[in-house]
């Protein structure tokens, strides 16, 4: 017998009305109807199970408004972050002599700069940026079309070291480390002569430098304010500043970005562990400190490079621009732009190289402690000191696998938006490496592989220093052991004797007619 099928005008028969328990029921609703109830149903009690889920912990590390299985990357029309006040200086120049032109630049001009035509003497350009501000990084994404990917990576500063090949730039990023002095600036003699306007940037940033080190207690004054007070605007800090001082972006617009120590940048959300980790540094001891920051750079395919810097531009871009001054020099005659990318990357490794010199000085220094009065205390401070050398060492590793990349680039470019793409799927014009660039990045390489080594020998001696204070511990105490031995064999008999003889007894020969009694 064929079923019948039930449709949504089809009513229930009188007889199914009085025997079925379902006979006062409503009518039945449509087969789409059924689904859309269905799947809303299933959604609450899918929601209902997921109340529990912990989605996000301490937010502002990971990003300002970031949430699971959110689309990746930030386009520049929908880019939310604060405004700060930046420093832009852009050098136009060719190799022919005289044919150069230093353009310094803040966020109100910038775009007025951007919208005139680039002069046909410009051979290259650099723009490099101090500060990381909404405006400044819409306006140089919109003049050059940084990929959505690329504008992510660089507002958030917990980067792994790394080169994207995009269809028409390529964006790296690397950290730059420097040691820094615990002595304010704004009192140097050295600088009371200097201008206003050539150095105001470097005066406000080591003026925060100190701020910061003087929190370390370094000079052990009273009433030095905690670090964690200093650094309470610190984006990466999860202390106190995360409840009074953020925006709803996680970051205050009034100050730029403080000098993050080593150990805060990568500093987990446990705030007391990163400021005992930054009083106790080896390096405290030496009134320094390192400080590190996540540094952006764009090569482009019209030989342009755009550089972002959170702080400490101006160590990168003096000593560059010098250079470029002066006709005679390498970088200049090329007025290639892989060539100004190799430049910013060997000057990021140069401010490195004063660093492991001062670790390598501060492990001698406990070697020779150890080595002549061994104790257990140093066993917290080389404990502390390898720790400080990992982390060192794990920010400067990666940058040999960067400039392999850089060397031995052959892949194929992603495209940037679909406006942007070849019919062949590549850049009529893509981002190239020149081969001098190549031969150079070869230095930059070297220095980076003697700096590990160096780095890896000082992590094996600290190792090998905390062996040693227990072995030298455990032999003292066995030492004293033996000495306690052979007191004991000696005592061990008289005390036997002692206490043999020295019971009462009631018939005793041995000692009848010599007794006293």
């Amino acid at each position: 017998m064929a079923p019948i099928l039930e449709t949504e005008e089809s009513a229930p028969s009188d007889v199914e009305s009085a025997q079925s328990p379902r006979s006062q029921e409503p009518t039945k609703p449509s087969i789409k109807a059924r689904t859309s109830t269905a799947g809303a149903s299933n959604l609450t009690k899918r929601n209902a199970r997921r109340t529990g889920t912990a989605q996000i912990y301490h937010p502002q590390l990971r990003g300002r408004t970031w949430q699971p299985g959110q689309e990746p990357g930030i386009s520049a029309s929908s880019l939310q972050w604060p405004k700060y006040d930046c420093d832009i200086t852009v050098v136009d120049f060719s190799p022919k002599p005289g044919e150069i032109r230093v353009s310094e630049l803040h966020n109100d001009n910038l775009g007025a700069f951007l919208e005139k035509k680039q002069e046909d003497w410009v051979t290259c350009r650099w723009i490099n940026v101090n500060g990381i501000s909404s405006d400044v990084v819409r306006l140089l994404a919109y003049y050059k079309n940084f990929h959505r990917l690329a504008i992510e990576d660089m507002v958030n500063n917990k980067n792994r070291t790394k080169a994207d090949w995009y269809t028409d730039h390529t964006y790296v990023v690397l950290p730059l480390q420097k040691l820094v002095h615990g002595k304010s600036s704004d009192s140097d003699p050295d600088e009371d002569g200097d201008s206003e306007e050539g150095h105001s940037r470097e005066r406000g940033k080591k003026s925060m430098t100190g701020r910061v080190l003087n929190a370390m207690n370094l000079n052990k004054t009273k009433g030095t304010l905690p670090i964690s007070e200093v650094l309470s605007n610190d984006p990466q800090s999860p202390g106190k500043g995360f409840k009074s001082n953020f925006t709803q972006y996680g970051y205050t617009t009034n100050a730029p970005r403080p000098t993050q120590t080593l150990q805060r940048y990568h500093a987990g959300p446990n705030e007391e562990r990163t400021v005992f980790m930054e009083r106790e540094s080896a390096l405290t001891n030496k009134g320094l400190a390192v400080s590190v920051e996540q540094v952006s750079i764009f090569l482009t395919s019209d030989n342009c490079v755009v550089s972002f810097f959170e702080s400490s531009a101006p160590d990168i871009e003096n000593p560059i621009v010098d250079r470029l001054e002066s006709s005679g020099t390498l970088l200049r005659r090329s007025a290639d732009a892989s060539m100004i990318l190799q430049a910013v990357v060997d000057a990021i490794i140069d401010l490195a190289i004063p660093v492991t010199t001062a670790y390598q000085d501060a492990v001698e220094e406990l070697e020779l402690n150890v080595l002549t009065e061994p104790d257990l205390h140093h066993t917290k401070s080389l404990y502390i000191l390898a720790s400080e050398v990992s982390r060192f060492r794990s920010n400067i590793s990666p940058i040999v696998n960067l400039v392999n990349a850089l060397r031995d680039h052959k892949t194929e470019p992603i495209a940037t938006s679909q406006n942007h793409i070849h019919p062949d799927g590549l850049s009529s014009n893509g981002v190239t490496i020149s081969p001098m660039a190549h031969t150079y990045f070869g230095d930059v390489q070297d220095h980076c592989i003697l700096m590990t080594e160096s780095l890896d020998q000082m992590s094996r001696a600290a190792d090998n220093m905390i062996d040693l204070i227990f072995n030298t511990i455990g032999a003292y105490q066995n030492e004293s052991m033996k000495q306690l031995t052979l007191v004991t064999i000696i005592f061990l008999p008289l005390s036997f004797l002692t206490g043999y003889f020295g019971m009462n007894f009631t018939k005793f020969s041995g000692v009848d007619g010599q007794s006293d009694s």
